[in-house]
This record gives structure tokens, C-alpha cells and sequence, in this order.
């Protein structure tokens, strides 16, 4: 339950409609009803299944494969391997295993059958020759075993040095700090469905995140011109990454292409843990140098981010985790050595916060260190060196935009505690193990714990973002066509939002997305918010030029002395009253744009460069009851201040908090796909813990800070990432005061929080 304790809005009542309104999502009622069309439901007529045989190794080369008894299966009309790809460009990850595979559920075949169980049965006969490898699985290992793969182990080093690197700190601490393996554990495992197309093409439909950028990189492993392959996005069922698994499209493709007929593919809930990529696991070992009043003269880390397998978002991820080394805090002085290394786990990739979420549990527990050591309050030490706008990043980058840090500290801090438990009656289910539990209520001790973290929006070190929109008016009612895809994050909501502000008209349509429409990039850091709204908003405005401005000029006047508010076109004067619906009647006006925000650059040898577009930052404090003797931690309230730059969607922005609270709390207590010798040893719902409504601590949003950035579209931040990477952070710190124990691992096992 979120509880808005105080929020800075522009002055007047929220509009009915528009920015700054909380309408209900359109999507919202047929999830809740379970009818929402996902991409399992889809269905055509002659449909095959598809089905992948994954490698149950780590670690082997393929001698051979043996199809023959697959397709003897009745039923079975296709079988592929990598020899059936054409020839295409080099790639770091094959579409499917040749020659070796690098982790366990690498996709080394599949199959279409017209049945699904036929074509499972059909995929366990293949007959893979493996001469199995030893796995490397330790990423310290990594530098010096043996490669595995052409172009080495070593994925990125990223080497920063600002400042003095020789000066000394009066008062020093050290930590050690390891960051587990998170699943993005979607709601809905992957599914869709591809068609063959006469021109010898394939038309998918999918839940796919970045629709462009998935048919570019289908088109070009299956040696096909962009034109001939389409790709529709069908039910995104929810994403915090970006649903990477590239395999899983071009296999769907090939297979419809070989078979010449649709074929449908569902991943088990197991294979959806081996397709898709987790978070990185990282090892963090940090020295934090301060004067004898706490302000940081100092910082050195080492970060280790273990790949996986395969490259995919390790660069990206590695630059944020060095860029916010240090937090939003100032220091002169800095030295990180950062690596992203390949190993024979399995492949990692972009979630939330990604790079950020690990520094950040880090450089928090390094301030916690620091305040013990010079009798600090947390709070204060924290406020002591609290970035604010102007100062730079450890890149050398200024913080341009606005930082509000100290002003989020503050807001938290304002906030009163929550009532003990023991206070009040029948509450005892409320302490750590429920109802009956076997801890004694006498054991339990209560943590209250403080961080604070950042995360950039959109692409980094020279990505080219930009997002084109069309806005259509006919009659009462807009359509917006847009290749944004709503993955949970409300754009569409949003954009109608931004054509009901602009244009007036309640009736606003959002199409659904396909790679007919124009580029929009794909839906990750905040981006559709700014790069996609940014282009609805200025066709929008396009639209409305050529709606005002014959009116302008019967009546003599200029554009800009006309407005559209609730519905009504009005002259400065209060001349002119005519509502927008008169004034379109009979008329169908159209406008295309785009929004590129300014562009960045690489880093360079030492980490220094304009990398990042713009930050948001949030502050959280946590309060967790410990049972000390049992180690079972309950969280009980979150309370958050947050930088939003301007509040489009105030109740959406809470939701989106809410749930970056409580995938925080999976971080920090529950969430932990384990391997052993490379092999998933939890590749399920039951395995693999998730946080439940009752896990979920109550949500306080103290206030969402509205210093709207200049350069951001309508001047609005990016909301879901900077809660998921800080929470992790601030529980991990109320469990620290709980107990006394350093806390140096996400997620928290039980013995990290038994005391004595």
C-alpha cells in the first residue's frame, strides 16, 4: 500500500485529463480479468510448435549432431541446426551452439511438429555428440584460464582516475561486497508465433521490447533484406530488462521459413530461466578515505561483473557500475579498476539499474562504515557529502541537471517511524516467521536503514536515441501511431496524455506497434518517456499549428495569443470560446516528428567523458524487524523521496515506485538464481524465490521532488529504475543496525543476520 505523504505539484487542482491527471491504464481492467490477448494466446491456422533442445552442459564441444531420429517422428516437419543458418556477420552469441557451447541451455537445435508435445519428444531424440569441457565459473578465474571464446575472456576494462591518486584520508575503511545473480522472472515466459511470407519472408509476433531492433537482427542471421521481415508486438506481459534472448526469435523464424508454416513457440517456465539474461553477479572490494568530519577525500574500488557467456549488455552495464562508483556524493579524488569478464555461467544482461544497483549497495555500505567509525549518524554523514547540481561525476562529467540530494535525505528523514509491532494487539503475525512462528518474539530487533543512489536515463557513451511519432486528429478523436512499446512502464498511457494536453481532445487511440511504423528504440532507462514522448509531444504541437492557425487568422491575431484548455480553444482576449470538436469538424490534420535528445561520448582510457544524458536520483529509509537467533528478516516500511523532474502521471508514478520497492526487496532478501559447476539449480517459480504481497512492506512516498530537468522532455526523470537499485541498499543497511554484523552480500542469507 503506498501512502503519498506529501508531494511538490503545481499549484490548482489536477486537470480532468492530461499531464498531471492519473487516469486509469486502458489495459488495465482486461489484465485484471485475465483476457488481455498475451503472445501464448495466439493461434493460426495450420500451426505448427516449436521446441529448442538446449545443451544440459556448461562447458563441451559438439563432435556432431544426429537428426535423423527426430525426424522420422510423425508429425515432425522441420529440424534445424546451425549448419542451417546462412552465412551471416560475426557475432559474439550464435543463434544456435556450433562447434561448443558456453553455458548451460545454450540452444543447440529445434523442432516444429504439430503438436507441442510431439515436438518436445521430437527434440529430446536428437543426438548431440558432446565432449565435455571444464567449466570456468569463477570470474577471478577468468584473466588467467583458459578463453572461451575468439575474441578472449575479457569483455571491458575500464580504468577511472580523477584527482590525487597518492592523498591519504584521515580516517579509512574497507569492505568486500558480492552482488548475486537476479532473474528478471517475467510474468509470462516466452512465447510468440511466426508466418512464412510468400516473398520467402517472416512476419513474428512477439513480446518484444524493441520491435526495430529485433527484425534487424532476425533479418540479418537469417540472411534475409530488413523489407522481409515484419515483426508485430503482441502483449508485452510486463519487463524490467529487455528480454534479450536473441535466439529465441531468429530459431521461431528459421523454423516457420523451413517448414513453410506458422509455427508457435512457448518456453517452459525452466527454458525462460535459461533464455533470458540475469543480472550480473558482482564482487565490489572498496576504500574509502574521509577527513575526521566525514567528508570523503578518497574513494578506490575494484569491480568485477561476471558476464556469462556471452557479451551482450556487459559494456553498458560495467560503464554505469564505474560512472556511479562513488554515488551521489562528492570526492576529489577517485580510483576504480573495473572489469566485465566471460565465464561459463550463465549469460548476463540489462535489468534495472543495471551496473548502478551493484555500486550502489556498495558505496552505501561503505558510508554506513564510515559513520560508525567517526560516530556519525548515517543521515549526516550522508548529508555531509551530498552531490548537488553543478558538481561532477567521477567522469568528469557536471551534474547539469537538477540533483536534489540533500532535499531527498531530509524528506525521508521527516517522515515519523512506524508503530512497534509489540505496540499493539494481535500483531504478532506481523513479526519475522507469521503466525506460530518458531522464533521468540523477545529475539527480534528492529534496523532502521538509509541510502541513497542514482541511475542515468537513456543510452550511454555516444547511443544514438531518438524516436519518431505521428499524431492524427479526425473529427472528436486523435490517434497516435508510435513503435513505442508499452512494457508496463504506462506510455501509453502517457501519450495520451500529452495529445489530450496539447490538442484538447479527450478521444485519444494509441496503435499497436509494429516494424512498419518508424524507429522508436527500445524500452529501457526511461527512454520512451523522454526520446518518445518528446516526438508525440511535437507532433502534437505540429498538429496544433495547423488546427489554430486559420482561426488565428480570421480573427487577426498570431497562434501564440490562442490556447486549448479543457477542451476549448480561447483567445487572450476571452474573445474567442469555441470548443476544439467545432473547431475540427470535417477536418483531418496529421503531423510526423521526431525527439533526438543532445549526444554523448565514450569514455575514455582514464573514465572521463560526457557519458550520460541526464541523472535521477531517490533516497529511501528502510525499517526491518530482525529475529537475531533465526536469521528471518521482516521489511516493514519503506519510505522513499524521489526526483522526478515533473510528476506527468502521479498515480502511475506511485505504482511504478511500489513495484521497484518490492523487486528491491527480492534483491535484498529472496532473489538468487544459484549455479553450481555452471548448471541452474533453481530454474523455477518454487526454486527461485519471488516476493509476495506479504513480503511487500508498506511504501511511503515522503515526496516526489519536482525540479524539472530543461533539457528532458516536459522536464520529467525517469521513475522505475533509481527505487529498484536503491532499496536493496537501504534494507541491506536496516539489517546492519538490526543486528551489528557488516552485511556484505545480496541477498541476505539467514546466517548473515544471526547474531551470536
Amino acid at each position: 500500500m503506498t501512502d503519498q505523504l506529501d508531494r511538490t505539484a503545481e499549484a490548482g487542482a489536477a486537470p480532468a485529463f492530461g499531464l498531471g491527471s492519473s487516469p486509469l491504464r486502458s489495459d488495465a481492467l482486461p489484465k485484471a480479468l485475465g483476457i488481455y490477448p498475451y503472445a501464448a494466446d495466439l493461434w493460426a491456422e495450420g500451426l505448427l510448435w516449436g521446441a529448442v533442445l538446449r545443451s544440459p552442459h556448461p562447458h563441451a564441444r559438439i563432435a556432431g549432431i544426429d537428426t535423423s531420429a527426430a525426424l522420422a517422428v510423425p508429425g515432425v516437419h522441420a529440424v534445424v541446426t546451425a549448419a542451417d543458418l546462412p552465412a551471416a556477420e560475426e557475432s559474439d552469441r550464435p543463434v544456435l551452439a556450433a562447434g561448443v557451447v558456453r553455458h548451460h541451455g545454450e540452444p543447440v537445435a529445434a523442432v516444429a511438429a504439430d503438436h507441442p508435445d510431439t515436438a518436445r519428444l521430437a527434440a529430446s531424440l536428437i543426438v548431440v555428440d558432446y565432449q565435455l569441457l571444464e567449466p570456468l565459473t569463477d570470474p577471478e578465474q577468468a584473466f588467467n584460464g583458459p578463453a572461451l571464446h575468439p575474441s578472449g575472456n575479457l569483455l571491458r576494462h575500464l580504468p577511472l582516475r580523477r584527482g590525487d591518486q597518492e592523498v591519504v584520508g584521515e580516517v579509512v575503511v574497507e569492505g568486500l561486497y558480492q552482488v548475486g545473480r537476479q532473474d528478471p522472472a517475467p510474468i509470462g515466459a516466452e512465447a510468440g508465433l511466426a508466418v512464412p511470407r510468400p516473398d520467402g519472408g517472416v512476419e513474428l509476433h512477439l513480446s518484444s521490447t524493441d520491435p526495430h531492433g529485433d527484425r534487424r537482427r532476425v533479418a540479418a542471421r537469417l540472411g534475409l533484406e530488413q523489407d522481409r521481415v515484419r515483426l508485430v508486438v503482441t502483449g508485452v506481459p510486463g519487463a524490467t530488462a529487455d528480454r534479450e534472448d536473441l535466439s529465441f526469435q531468429v530459431v521461431l523464424a528459421l523454423l516457420a521459413v523451413r517448414s513453410g508454416r506458422p509455427v508457435k513457440m512457448v518456453l517452459t517456465r525452466e527454458e525462460s530461466f535459461q533464455a533470458h539474461a540475469a543480472r550480473h553477479p558482482a564482487l565490489l572490494r572498496y576504500r574509502h578515505h574521509a577527513d575526521a568530519q566525514g567528508k570523503l577525500v578518497k574513494v578506490e574500488a575494484q569491480i568485477l561483473l561476471d558476464g556469462g557467456a556471452y557479451a551482450d549488455a556487459s559494456a553498458e552495464s560495467l560503464a554505469a557500475a564505474t560512472a556511479f562508483a562513488v554515488g551521489p556524493y562528492v570526492c576529489p579524488n577517485v580510483s576504480v579498476d573495473a572489469w566485465a569478464v566471460r565465464t561459463n555461467n550463465p549469460p548476463a544482461g540489462r535489468m534495472r539499474g543495471e551496473g548502478a544497483l551493484q555500486s550502489c549497495f556498495a558505496h552505501e555500505s561503505q558510508l554506513d562504515l564510515l559513520a560508525a567509525r567517526l560516530g556519525l549518524d548515517p543521515l549526516e554523514i550522508r548529508r555531509r557529502n551530498a552531490m548537488a547540481t553543478g558538481d561532477a561525476l567521477p567522469t568528469g562529467q557536471a551534474v547539469t541537471c537538477p540533483a536534489p540530494v540533500a532535499a531527498l535525505l531530509d524528506a525521508v528523514a521527516e517522515v515519523p517511524l512506524p508503530a512497534l509491532p509489540l505496540d499493539e494487539p494481535d500483531t504478532d503475525w506481523l513479526l519475522p516467521g507469521g503466525p506460530g512462528g518458531a522464533g521468540d518474539p523477545a529475539a527480534v530487533r528492529r534496523g532502521i536503514g538509509y541510502a541513497v543512489g542514482m541511475v542515468h536515463m537513456l543510452g550511454a557513451e555516444g547511443a544514438d536515441e531518438v524516436s519518431t511519432a505521428t499524431v492524427r486528429v479526425s473529427g472528436d478523436h486523435a490517434t497516435v501511431i508510435c513503435a513505442a512499446v508499452d512494457a508496463g512502464q504506462g506510455f501509453a498511457t502517457l501519450a495520451r496524455q500529452i495529445v489530450q494536453s496539447v490538442l484538447g481532445v479527450g478521444e485519444v487511440y494509441v496503435a499497436p506497434v509494429d516494424s512498419d511504423q518508424s524507429i522508436a528504440g527500445p524500452s529501457a532507462r526511461g527512454r520512451h518517456t523522454w526520446v518518445s514522448g518528446g516526438a508525440v509531444e511535437r507532433a502534437a504541437l505540429m498538429v496544433r499549428h495547423q488546427l489554430l492557425a486559420p482561426i488565428a487568422a480570421d480573427f487577426g491575431m498570431s497562434v501564440e495569443l490562442l490556447s486549448i484548455a479543457d477542451g476549448k480553444i480561447t483567445s487572450y482576449d476571452g474573445v474567442l470560446g469555441m470548443p476544439v470538436t467545432e473547431a475540427l469538424e470535417g477536418k483531418e490534420l496529421w503531423a510526423t516528428a521526431q525527439c533526438r535528445p543532445h549526444p554523448t561520448e565514450p569514455l575514455d582510457e582514464a573514465g572521463q567523458g560526457d557519458a550520460f544524458v541526464s541523472i535521477a536520483f531517490c533516497a529511501m529509509r528502510a525499517v526491518v524487524d530482525v529475529d537475531i537467533e533465526l536469521g528471518a528478516v521482516r521489511v516493514v516500511d519503506v519510505t522513499v523521496a524521489q526526483d522526478v523532474g515533473r510528476a506527468l502521471n502521479p498515480g502511475q508514478i506511485e505504482d511504478r515506485i511500489e513495484a521497484a520497492v518490492a523487486q528491491g526487496v527480492g534483491t535484498a532478501l529472496l532473489e538468487d538464481l544459484r549455479t553450481a559447476g555452471g548448471v541452474l539449480l533453481n530454474p523455477s517459480l518454487t526454486g527461485y524465490r519471488l516476493p509476495t504481497a506479504l513480503d511487500t512492506p508498506d511504501v511511503r512516498i515522503a515526496k516526489l521532488v519536482e525540479e524539472r530537468d530543461v533539457v528532458a522532455t516536459f522536464g520529467a526523470k525517469a521513475v522505475s529504475a533509481v527505487p529498484a537499485v536503491v532499496a536493496p541498499a537501504a534494507v541491506a543497511a536496516a539489517v546492519r543496525a538490526a543486528t551489528g554484523l557488516p552485511v556484505g552480500r545480496l541477498p541476505i542469507p539467514p546466517q548473515d543476520a544471526v547474531v551470536g
